[in-house]
């Protein structure tokens, strides 16, 4: 250990010839704040990272000139992006949603599903699985389809239903071990039972789109639940009296509260007592974004329902219910910085090492030895300028001016 850091020596863990690049000039970003320093790649996984100047090494050496350089965004929460939905269940438009996030900073996704009929859903987690398999997407999360009605959102009420052992069966087996968590409201009749299931499934439950009161919220925690969805949004709200999932899932530090915080879904001073409340460790930025997000006003689906974009924010056009974000996670992580007065490493860990860690995602989400190689340079802005997915570059919306050798995973010098 060296500060802080566990630095390895040579190439341990990998055969024959692999890349090898070395960034050095760089103020890490770590959990506790920034160091400058350097971070060695081979392949497509972290080799080694430590402060100061780094040792000689063969392979390129890549100077940042003293810019950032974090973990790759993690986002647990999102519906798609660029015009598309996930729940289209088409495999090859659904690539274009996550390339891009993925030219943002978001190097790991894990797609969010609203409810559907039991057939549709059926085949849209089919789909996407096939991108879990292929490693694009990072697993498959079940928003849906049992929540509470008088909480629904912008879920067809219709298509609601009580939580049901077997179709959840059926869903984990067309997901072939992809589904990564799922969101219910833990008042229904059989929730509670759903969520020991879930659990016994290596599914994390969270509790969302929900009614409960508190006790309620308490006993899903007890059950195994440990994710708080969209906290603040279509839910119980926090009352003195009645302090509900809100103030269930604050208290509890067993529990993940993910925050949208894109200036719509949560005011600044309710999301700044949010962030006091859980945390650093506990607290998980995600983005809800559906097809609309990189694209402008105008008229979209989510979920087979209508949704109209104005002024950047997606609602429901027949009931005005908000409709997710259009949002981007790196865009979350500065107005956490900018609105919030939240620390810069503190809102790049909400945004990568926090919701990796709740939902299990061992090889992401820190500038760790022997994770993947899933980096993002940013300036003082924090304005992503370099994005690299397991040791190889993706050109940034900002990054034109980057020239990137042919069949090299990393820049010329």
């Amino acid at each position: 250990m060296i500060d802080g850091f566990s630095v390895l020596t040579g190439d341990e863990g990998h055969r024959g010839y692999v890349p090898v690049a070395t960034f050095t000039n760089a103020r890490l970003v770590t959990p506790s704040g920034t160091v400058e320093g350097w971070l060695r790649v081979a392949g497509e996984r972290i080799a080694a990272v430590g402060p100061g100047t780094a040792p000689s090494s063969p392979g390129k050496t890549v100077d940042l000139g003293g810019r950032l350089l974090a973990p790759g965004c993690v986002d647990v929460h999102v519906h798609g992006g660029a015009g598309v939905s996930f729940d289209e269940g088409d495999p090859e438009r659904a690539l274009a949603a996550v390339a891009f996030h993925r030219r943002r900073g978001v190097t790991t996704l894990v797609a969010s599903l609203v409810t559907a009929a039991p057939a549709d859903l059926l085949r849209q987690v089919a789909a996407l699985a096939e991108l879990c398999d292929a490693g694009e997407l990072a697993g498959i999360h079940l928003e849906g389809p049992y929540l509470a009605p008088g909480r629904c959102g912008a879920h067809d009420p219709a298509l609601l239903r009580l939580p049901d052992p077997a179709e959840f069966r059926r869903l984990l087996a067309a997901g072939r071990g992809h589904v990564r968590m799922v969101t219910l409201a833990p008042e229904l009749p059989g929730a509670l039972d759903l969520v020991r299931a879930a659990v016994a499934e290596d599914v994390v439950a969270a509790v969302g789109h929900t009614d409960a009161d508190h006790a309620t919220t308490r006993a899903a925690f007890d059950a195994g639940a440990t994710v708080a969805t969209h906290l603040f949004n279509q839910m119980r709200p926090l009352h003195h009296r009645d302090p509900g999932p809100v103030a269930a899932a604050l208290n509890d530090d067993r529990v993940t509260v993910e925050l949208v915080n894109d200036g719509v879904h949560v005011h600044p001073e309710a999301a700044r007592m949010a962030w006091r409340a859980a945390g650093a460790a506990r607290l998980a930025l995600v983005t809800d974004a559906m097809a609309a997000a990189g694209l402008g006003d105008g008229d979209y689906l989510l979920g087979g329902l209508p949704v109209r974009v104005s002024g950047g924010t997606a609602r429901l056009a027949a009931t005005g219910a908000i409709a997710g974000s259009t949002v981007t996670l790196p865009e979350a992580v500065r107005r956490a910085v900018r609105d919030l007065g939240v620390p810069r490493h503190e809102a790049l860990r909400a945004a990568s090492a926090v919701p990796a860690a709740a939902l299990r995602l061992a090889d992401v989400g820190e500038l760790t030895p022997g994770r993947y190689a899933d980096l993002v340079v940013l300036d003082d802005s924090l304005a992503v300028t370099s994005v690299y997915r397991r040791g190889r570059p993706v050109a940034a919306p900002h990054d034109a001016t980057a020239v990137y050798e042919p069949d090299s995973p990393f820049p010329a010098d």
